[in-house]
């Protein structure tokens, strides 16, 4: 704050710096500000990242459906799991979108401070836009595998819930705000402590099978819907299925209670990522 007299303004006057405090201390302001560099970043994210392979950005598709091919076969044809009368590999591949989205934040954003160290300790910007360019650049993923969806229904003639399907662009929000909640979270205890890199494959593996990808929701029991809700991509993947094929409850109390920890995780990732950034640069 600063105080100048009203009688002698060369008076010299006072200067009081205090820090931010609440809301202001996040500085969203300057994502905005530095939107080009966001998109810089994501452009460059997708680049390198099929830069020099023969199939280029059909990796995008060939993880999901093979992984679709291994789950169609275990969980069909073996276990023969309930589909809600949706043909098993259009089941699968709409949770495997919101949860390849989800990963590819989890892999990429929680190491996103580590791999651009250079520029976190050479310049300054707003460390927030690289776990965000992270997230954002899966998104092309996701738009690519979305086209594959369509094929399968086209070719199952599964025919879209449209009178729902405005409620997706909501749960792929829902989507979003879970996976840059974690990617903060990762990526900001990463640059403290490397163990974030060893425990990623086999929280990715737990994570998945805690999740509804590969079978329905409903095979578990009723007492322990709440609890299974607790897991916020219990909410992202039903409420997926639920908008573009119909299938399950809709909108209950287990997916508001999966939608308030999504919102719980981002908003004291954001919290907590802002904390620790002042010491990002000293300690990566």
């Amino acid at each position: 704050m600063t105080q100048i007299s009203k009688t002698n303004p060369h008076e010299p006057h006072t200067v009081y710096i205090k820090p931010s405090r609440g809301l202001t201390a996040l500085n969203l302001r300057d994502l905005w500000i530095y939107r080009e560099l966001v998109f810089f970043m994501v452009w460059r994210d997708v680049k390198v990242k099929y830069k020099q392979t023969l199939l280029g950005m059909a990796w995008a598709v060939v993880q999901p459906v093979m992984t679709m091919l291994v789950f169609t076969f275990l969980f069909d044809r073996v276990a023969k799991l309930p589909t809600e009368g949706v043909p098993y590999p259009v089941f699968s591949f709409t949770a495997l979108l919101p949860w390849g989205l989800f990963i590819t934040a989890l892999n990429q954003g929680s190491r996103s401070l580590v791999a651009h160290q250079n520029m976190v300790t050479k310049i300054y910007f707003p460390r927030l836009i690289l776990p965000t360019a992270s997230v954002f650049a899966g998104m092309v993923d996701f738009a690519i595998a979305f086209v594959i969806l369509v094929i399968l229904m086209l070719y199952y003639q599964v025919t879209p819930a449209w009178h729902l399907i405005w409620t997706l662009p909501l749960f792929l929000l829902l989507a979003i705000i879970t996976a840059l909640g974690v990617a903060l979270w990762l990526s900001a205890i990463n640059v403290q402590y490397r163990d974030v890199n060893q425990a990623l494959p086999f929280l990715t593996q737990f994570w998945l099978f805690a999740t509804p990808v590969a079978y329905s929701a409903s095979v578990i029991s009723e007492k322990w819907q709440v609890v299974y809700s607790l897991n916020p991509m219990a909410g992202v993947v039903n409420g997926f299925r639920w908008a573009l094929l119909g299938v399950g409850n809709g909108p209950d109390l287990s997916l508001w209670v999966s939608v308030g920890i999504s919102i719980l995780i981002f908003v004291t990732g954001l919290f907590y990522f802002k904390s620790m950034e002042k010491t990002f640069a000293d300690t990566i």
